[in-house]
């Protein structure tokens, strides 16, 4: 079987896990939305600017961001973790199946669902909220969304050194995202901006670059497209970190 198979079956066998399991369909997919739908529902929908542009369009970007990190580092982390836990990975280790291969099928697997939630949410922001974005700006979303997925996903394997059983895992990827979606410009958004500490926390770490990186491709108060390249190599260098945290200590045998 060629290495294009194997990862391809990886995929196939990850995406499979991903709709047999409830709990990662709803926070990855029906979640987002919900909160789509909450926050126009209590801010409003109105128009803001002259070319028509709607408040929708700055949550549209947020919750894009909410969503490319649950179907990256929160899918990706559970999941590796209850495998490695169940002895799946310690098998899979034992066969001549490259380490870099199960890795590749995660990532195409992440990317898959980040695609699809990219369709999902712009195609009801577009239908129900009036939310549009110039055709131009698409390249720009398109490496956002690329380097977003691949540097959660390395992520992801960092964090699962951390994780000591499948139970723990939840809590923990939980702990490091949700604080971190208040003081990252995903679930909150005011003229104002939040206090200067919380903008100081945010800006270190990737989701709120993620985060921003997606709002440029939407943002109805300037003309011509961005290229948010400081958001990229934000988001690049914590993908290596992640990558270098993984290689160091990564672990393939359950921990009991």
């Amino acid at each position: 079987m060629s290495r294009l198979s194997q990862i391809r079956s990886e995929t196939k066998f990850n995406l499979l896990g991903f709709r047999r399991s409830p709990a990662a369909t709803f926070f990855t997919v029906i979640l987002p939305l919900v909160f789509l739908v909450i926050f126009t529902s209590i801010f409003g929908n109105y128009t803001i600017n002259a070319t028509g542009a709607r408040v929708a369009t700055q949550y549209v970007p947020g919750i894009l961001a909410l969503a490319l990190v649950s179907a990256t580092f929160m899918n990706q982390a559970i999941f590796t973790v209850v495998k490695r836990e169940s002895g799946v990975l310690k098998a899979m280790r034992a066969t001549p199946l490259p380490p870099w291969v199960y890795v590749g099928g995660s990532v195409v697997s992440s990317l898959v669902l980040t695609a699809m939630m990219t369709v999902l949410v712009m195609g009801i922001g577009r239908i129900a909220y009036g939310v549009g974005i110039q055709a131009g700006a698409l390249p720009s979303l398109f490496v956002s969304l690329a380097i977003g997925t691949a540097a959660f996903s390395a992520l992801a394997l960092a964090v699962t050194c951390m994780c000591p059983s499948e139970q723990a895992a939840p809590a923990i990827t939980n702990m490091f995202v949700l604080p971190l979606y208040f003081v990252s410009d995903v679930f909150v958004i005011t003229s104002s901006g939040p206090p200067r500490w919380m903008g100081l926390i945010g800006d270190i770490f990737p989701i709120k670059h993620l985060a921003h990186a997606l709002r440029h491709t939407f943002d109805p108060f300037i003309d011509g497209v961005p290229v948010p390249v400081g958001n990229w190599l934000v988001m690049a260098a914590w993908g290596v970190f992640g990558v270098l945290v993984t290689v160091r200590f990564f672990r393939w045998t359950p921990r009991g």
